[in-house]
């Protein structure tokens, strides 16, 4: 049986985790917290971040990274981009196959996941997983689609065929600059897009703001050496249609709360899980900028992050551009 390790037993890690179990793989979760590692082990489930999900008999949980590592064919990072890099570094010299599957800009550096990886790592093989998924239903096993993206296509091919189930279909794409962007600046658009909805001024401009939202990706996708079409795909429309539809979105959900007059501090103070799009929009403003690439969501999102903005001083900002065509 084919063993794969999962790296980071958050919610995303541990629904992957289950995924790969369900394709008939050996798989280690592994933990940074030996006392979350054991309570996890103990408890067979992760009651923190997916309660009442049973855990398989071909899932072990660890909080020793060479035993979760020991003979697996691949290795998925499911960490949150901006501990990435410190999970990579403790990685052993002879570490498998990597997948990535944090979404964001890491600050300071302003570098995409697997620039972090190349960095770090020159040359390792490596792709990285994104897609439309919420981790409560892949881990559910409901249906879903993600994207596999790197320049290595047999790798690209073995991760699907490590992962993939009826009920978790894999697309491969060649384009893991145009798919990451998707993936940061997602986060982004849907904080705004919830503090739409929040401050009540509608569904025609969330609409607006999301349509606008995949021009900007798009812009920036292409300027970084990515495709266009990109951003018509499952790691760029498909991803925020589903991350800035609902209150079950993280990014959209803090939105949703600045919109109706909360403070940053005291929604951040409420949460269990990481919200990506709080650290992205600055990396993410400051990467596109450097590129000469113009994001004026993302930018009003980290000027209100920052508190230099309301929400209604925000969407006047936007509405105030000029009119252009489409």
């Amino acid at each position: 049986m084919a063993r794969l390790a999962v790296l980071g037993a958050g919610a995303w890690g541990t629904a992957l985790a289950l995924q790969a179990a369900r394709a008939g793989r050996q798989v280690a979760l592994w933990a940074r917290d030996p006392a979350r590692a054991a309570a996890i082990a103990v408890a067979r489930e992760n009651t923190r971040y997916l309660p009442g999900i049973a855990l398989p008999e071909a899932l072990s949980v660890t909080a020793d990274l060479a035993a979760a590592l020991q003979g697996a064919e691949a290795a998925i990072l499911a960490v949150p981009a901006q501990h990435l890099r410190g999970v990579l570094a403790g990685l052993p010299a002879a570490a498998p196959p990597l997948v990535l599957a944090a979404k964001g800009v890491e600050q300071g550096t302003l570098l995409l996941p697997l620039e972090i990886l190349e960095a770090l790592r020159h040359g390792a093989p490596a792709a990285v997983l994104s897609g439309p998924n919420f981790a409560h239903e892949v881990a559910a096993g409901l249906p879903a689609a993600a994207v596999i993206a790197g320049r290595d296509a047999a790798l690209r091919e073995r991760i699907g065929d490590l992962l993939a189930t009826p009920a978790f279909r894999l697309y491969g794409s060649d384009d893991p600059i145009g798919v990451q962007v998707g993936g940061a600046a997602k986060n982004v658009i849907a904080i705004a897009a919830g503090a739409v909805i929040g401050a009540g001024l509608g569904e025609n401009a969330r609409a607006a703001l999301v349509t606008r939202g995949v021009a900007e990706l798009s812009r920036l996708a292409v300027a970084l050496g990515g495709k266009a079409e990109t951003a018509a795909g499952l790691s760029g429309l498909g991803d925020l249609l589903l991350t800035a539809s609902g209150p079950a979105s993280r990014n959209t959900s803090l939105g949703l709360a600045l919109g109706r007059g909360r403070t940053l501090p005291e929604v951040l103070a409420e949460r269990v899980g990481v919200t990506e799009g709080v650290s992205t929009a600055p990396a993410l403003v400051a990467r596109a900028r450097a590129a000469g690439v113009e994001l004026p969501i993302c930018e009003a999102v980290a000027d209100l992050l920052a508190g230099a903005l309301t929400v209604p001083e925000a969407m006047a900002r936007l509405l105030s551009r000029p009119r252009r065509d489409e």
